[in-house]
């Protein structure tokens, strides 16, 4: 038997102690759709067609291989899950059980983060939606079986846990832009979405100052044909500030602007109460370029040898992680939005005002944070 043969046969193996028995037959799972488990595992329908068939190369099974290793472990860590909340049930529980059911449910989330940054490091060798590439962000917060959230319950006596009301979904409130420099001037970068899920699960934060954000973001990369220089989108006579008349430009309606790609990036945040202020730091966990179609954009440009040319360029910022263009390495600390964090509510922001290190130049932007779905509305008293 052939080692691919082999990988094979341990891909359908470790497939069935997830999905039930397989039928060598129809190459299908009894109790489970194959569309349904491409979808688990960020496959589209044809390229796990091929796994299934045994007619993807050796290193796809090998990638294949690993992701259901992943989704096995997920499973194993919500057992354990199940049976830290049973216990709960129980007068008297505890408190190493109560960090433990959160050491747990963060053990999940760093797994899936994980799992995102596999699919995502794979994203460019198979053509899968945008919508797939946070959908295992959003199955880790929004389902019945993990409970990544402090509740009511687990807050101290005096109710003093100041990030229980941050707890929830975020979007981004508005989009904004940024020229940036590669080897060569042209490039710009707007940020179009942000959606955070804010938990207070760090067992370390027992003063409850301190919460953790896990983000995606979907970004777009625009060529300007005339290859304007930096400070051409910059207020006159600032070396930061970028004109508000840039900002509120549609790029789809100026001739000059090629949209050429969309970046997805999962983002790992963490937040520090400060009395009134909140001190962001956080850092890439892994990153995708999506270039669109080349029939879409090939007739906007000069030529194919361009294309290619702005293709080498925006790879480099995939290949590169420490160069992130949403990394808050030089922030202001945002004001909360109540006093009271106890008011925090739906619709609150939060407003960071940072800047981005491009070539010789300091860019500012604002990044705003908007409470959509708020986990926790009561008032602990």
């Amino acid at each position: 038997m052939n080692n691919q043969t082999e990988l094979h046969k341990t891909f359908i193996s470790k497939l069935e102690i997830y999905y039930g028995p397989f039928s060598p037959e129809n190459n299908r799972f009894q109790s489970t759709s194959n569309s349904k488990i491409a979808r688990d595992l960020f496959y589209s329908d044809s390229q796990f067609s091929r796994l299934i068939n045994n007619t993807a190369s050796e290193g796809e099974l090998q990638r294949a291989l690993a992701n259901v290793e992943r989704l096995l472990k997920v499973n194993s860590l919500q057992q354990k899950i199940d049976k830290i909340q049973n216990s709960r049930s129980h007068p008297g529980m505890a408190l190493w059980k109560k960090w433990a059911f959160i050491g747990v449910t963060t053990g999940i989330i760093a797994l899936m983060a994980l799992f995102l940054l596999r699919s995502m490091q794979e994203g460019q060798q198979r053509t899968m939606p945008s919508t797939s590439r946070y959908e295992m962000l959003k199955w880790s917060f929004e389902n019945n079986y993990i409970r990544p959230y402090i509740t009511l319950k687990e807050l101290p006596e005096d109710c003093y846990f100041p990030c229980y009301k941050y707890q929830g979904r975020w979007e981004l409130d508005k989009e904004y832009k940024i020229p940036f420099f590669r080897e060569r001037n042209g490039f710009h970068y707007v940020a179009k979405q942000a959606t955070m899920y804010a938990t207070c699960s760090d067992k370390t934060a027992t003063s409850g100052e301190l919460f953790e954000g896990y983000e995606y973001q979907k970004h777009e990369i625009w060529y300007d044909l005339r290859e304007f220089p930096i400070d051409s989108f910059l207020v006159k006579g600032s070396k930061t500030a970028v004109r508000p008349a840039y900002n509120e430009a549609v790029l789809e309606e100026d001739p000059n602007f090629v949209k050429l790609a969309y970046v997805h990036t999962f983002f790992k945040t963490a937040f520090h109460l400060d009395s009134t202020s909140i001190q962001r730091t956080g850092k890439t966990i892994g990153r995708d370029i999506e270039f669109l179609p080349e029939n879409a954009v090939i007739s906007q440009l000069e030529s194919k040898e361009l294309l290619n040319e702005l293709k080498t360029e925006i790879n480099a910022i995939a290949r590169n992680r420490l160069e992130d263009f949403s990394k808050p390495v030089m922030c202001n600390p945002a004001t909360a939005p109540k006093e009271d964090f106890n008011l925090i509510e739906e619709g609150d922001i939060l407003s960071f005002d940072c800047q981005f290190s491009t070539g010789r130049f300091l860019v500012g932007y604002t990044k705003n944070y908007v409470l959509e779905d708020q986990y926790i509305n009561n008032y602990c008293r």
